[in-house]
Formats: structure tokens, sequence, C-alpha cells
């Protein structure tokens, strides 16, 4: 039984046990959704080798693009936390919002008044139909935990956000924030 359940504004951490999984493996997750139809989040420490610039070359914005997930590739996505300067947005939690008026977005990058702390772009999403997420949470692929960072969410996550989110889960999984992304490398 799922001893705790996952709600809008969580982190889903990989478990390492999920080694050899493309998409997830040493992913941390926002939960941009869930509800009873499935759950939507978007992986915070898989950046990708694209800039926003390179996806659209009129920006002249040198954000960095992170893998958001396998669903929807060839889309991009954003979260925020500027509603105030982006209409339409949602909020998320705690002070993160997810899209909002695109059009918005980009005169806001010409003018410069947005800075990497404000907005993170994703091409496509992770997602989860009806039960598949709590599937597998059963199967122990996925830890859940509270959003601590609240606002601070974007400045935090980085590239070894995973590594960092296993020390601070102690025990067994300290172990796993020094071991190889592929054990056979050991």
């Amino acid at each position: 039984m799922i001893t705790i359940k996952p709600k809008k504004g969580d982190l889903l951490i990989a478990e390492p046990s999920i080694i050899g999984d493309l998409s997830f493996n040493r992913s941390v997750i926002l939960l941009a959704d869930y509800n009873s139809q499935g759950s939507i989040g978007f992986i915070l420490n898989k950046p990708l080798e694209y800039s926003l610039q390179d996806l659209i070359p009129e920006t002249h914005a040198d954000f960095k693009v992170f893998n958001g997930g396998p669903v929807e590739q060839d889309n991009l996505y954003f979260i925020h936390q500027v509603p105030e300067l982006i209409p339409d947005s949602i909020e998320i939690s705690h002070g993160v919002f997810w899209g909002g008026n695109f059009d918005a977005v980009l005169k806001l990058l010409e003018e410069n008044k947005l800075s990497n702390s404000d907005i993170r772009f994703f091409l496509g999403y992770s997602g989860w139909d009806s039960q598949q997420l709590e599937n597998e949470l059963l199967s122990n692929s996925w830890i859940i935990t509270e959003n601590i960072y609240k606002e601070e969410l974007m400045e935090k996550c980085c590239d070894s956000f995973w590594k960092e989110k296993m020390i601070e889960l102690g025990g067994n999984y300290q172990l796993w924030s020094n071991a190889p992304e592929n054990p056979s490398y050991n």
C-alpha cells in the first residue's frame, strides 16, 4: 500500500533501482498535476544540449532547455515564478507556476525581463495514466518528497540535484549518491 499519496507540487525522486531507464534514471521530477485522470510532471535535472535560442532563434535568449520527459518531446513547456508577468499561468504550488501566455514570455525575453531563476523551459513532459504512477510507487520506482525549496526550486535544481536528494534521504540512499550512473563501470 502507498504510504504517502502524491500531490501536485511534490517532487518525485527516481529510486536507484530504475537504473537503465533512459528517461528517468537519476531524475527529480516536479509533479505539475495529479488527479484521478493521471499525472504530469517535468524532469528538473536533465539539461539538453539546446538553448532556447536554438529552438526559437528570434528570441536571442540563451536559456538552457531541459528534457521534461518522454512525452511530446517536440513541444516546448515552461514553469516559472512570475505569474504577474505571464498571464494565464496555472499555480502548481508554493509560488511555482506552469505555462501561460507564450507571446508574453517572448516579449519578456526580448526585453530581458526574465532570468534563469524566473523560468525554466522543457522539451516534453513526463506523464502517467490513471493509476500508473500509483503502480510505479508500489513497485518502488519513485520516492515522493515535498518541495521544500518552494519558490527557490529553480535556483536549487541542477545536474547534481538527484545526488543531493540521495544524500538528504540518508541511509542506503547515501551510498547511491556516489555510485557511477552505470554500475557496470564500477
